[in-house]
């Protein structure tokens, strides 16, 4: 029977599900370090991190409904762009950044800080860890069934209840006093944030696993593709505001925090020790188990779901061998530490977000234009260039003389030079669109 709504029930329902899909336990170190650096500037700075961290993941998933899937949604500018940039989609979400970073957050909230001194500088228990957590990954991924969805079900709400709980202490016992803003954070709060949001991976991820929620909602028997956008709407909106409620009362830890606990390089290093202040050593053992199993489970899930990709493309090897590669893989990318990862994860996820950003935007004014390819292309190309600038600028590799040039694109300063670009590159692809022959220029599609 098809259905053309649900109830408010099956709607919660979904957007629970959504949740816990964006929720992951790495996503928790990044609005703590946020909030520590960017101090009294905290509010200024957590709405550019609330636009990327949860507005757009909303906006994606919006856009494969329509769309179908990303592919499909990059195919419009060109068949092996959109081959390209699906399989670079895979691989942040997945092997290169993700998928290690789950181990990494595990070993730092987990383990570290209950080692001593000597323990805790060696490559040893990291090493170690790493090993065991992703051997245990891979036996998981090989046939991912019911204990997965027993440990996520479990674990995802405790790791919730002790967020709460420890959130809840600070705010009626502050750690501290926020301190003056840092860095970026003095002048440019708000452009900081938003930057910062790319960090959590979730517009990637909506991306990626939309298709997810999609089926979900068919398979509440609802097929007409207007009432499934509207229930993604719906229940984005749900997962959207869990969301940004723990990202606001992380970042809040954080900025109570460096006057008491000192400045800690990463989130979760922050995280740890914010836990044993407030509640002891029992604190810190409690939010480290938990931490390490939602992390197992969101590292299955990756793997599952990048492997099954992969095997669908090249079929020739099998499901089981990409879990075991990826697995080793990650496995060895982890071995660099949270810190570095994080490091390495910026510049690629400066020059890949834009690129993202721009498609998502587009797509959902898709039938505006008609489709036309031409519409993506000329949108895309400026945004790539400036992106790829931003990107060697990340990564400390940029040339003075040309940031020198290009200071005259409006936000190119904090990063967001490529916006301008898009918004009239996409305007000519209009122009162009509507002076061509559409038979030839105007893929008509039905969103």
């Amino acid at each position: 029977m098809n259905n053309n709504t649900l109830s408010f029930k099956q709607i919660f329902s979904i957007g629970l599900m959504l949740f816990a899909l964006f929720f992951g336990a790495g996503n928790m170190i990044f609005p703590p370090f946020l909030g520590q650096e960017a101090g009294t500037s905290l509010w200024v700075a957590i709405i550019g991190f609330l636009i990327t961290g949860v507005g757009l993941p909303l906006i994606a998933v919006i856009a494969i409904a329509k769309s179908g899937d990303v592919q499909t949604m990059a195919n419009r500018v060109h068949p092996l762009y959109g081959l390209i940039f699906t399989v670079a989609m895979y691989l942040v979400i997945g092997p290169l950044f993700a998928i290690p970073r789950t181990g990494t957050v595990s070993y730092e909230i987990g383990i570290l800080p209950f080692l001593s001194e000597n323990a805790a500088n060696s490559i040893w228990p990291l090493l170690i860890f790493s090993i065991v957590f992703f051997v245990i990954t891979t036996l998981l991924a090989m046939n991912p069934g019911k204990l997965v969805d027993v440990i996520g079900n479990i674990l995802t709400p405790l790791l919730l209840i002790i967020l709460a709980v420890i959130v809840i202490k600070a705010i009626i016992s502050p750690i501290g006093d926020p301190q003056a803003p840092t860095g970026a954070y003095v002048d440019s709060a708000f452009f900081k944030g938003f930057i910062e949001g790319y960090l959590t991976m979730d517009t990637i991820a909506a991306l990626v696993f939309g298709i997810i929620v999609i089926s979900s909602i068919k398979g509440f028997g609802v097929t007409k593709k207007a009432s499934i956008t509207k229930i993604c709407i719906a229940a984005g909106l749900i997962a959207a505001a869990g969301l940004a409620i723990i990202y606001v009362a992380l970042a809040y830890i954080g900025s109570t925090s460096p006057n008491t606990l000192g400045v800690q390089p990463n989130g979760g290093a922050l995280l740890s020790v914010a836990a044993q202040f407030l509640f002891g050593s029992a604190g810190g053992y409690i939010l480290g188990f938990a931490i390490i199993f939602a992390c197992l489970t969101t590292a299955v899930g990756l793997i599952s779901s990048c492997a099954a990709y992969f095997n669908k493309i090249v079929p020739r090897v099998s499901y089981k061998k990409f879990v075991i590669i990826f697995s080793i893989f990650s496995m060895a990318i982890a071995n660099v530490g949270l810190t570095q990862l994080i490091n390495i994860s910026v510049p690629v996820l400066t020059f890949l977000y834009p690129l993202a950003i721009v498609l998502i935007l587009l797509s959902l004014i898709n039938n505006v234009f008609k489709g036309a390819s031409i519409v993506y292309i000329c949108a895309l190309i400026p945004t790539g260039i400036i992106s790829i600038i931003d990107g060697l600028n990340a990564a400390g590799l940029g040339s003075e003389g040309l940031n020198q040039s290009l200071s005259i694109l409006p936000l190119f300063s904090v990063g967001i030079g490529w916006l301008v670009p898009a918004i009239i590159g996409a305007i000519v692809g209009f122009i162009i669109a509507l002076n061509t022959n559409p038979k030839e220029q105007l893929q008509t599609q039905e969103d």
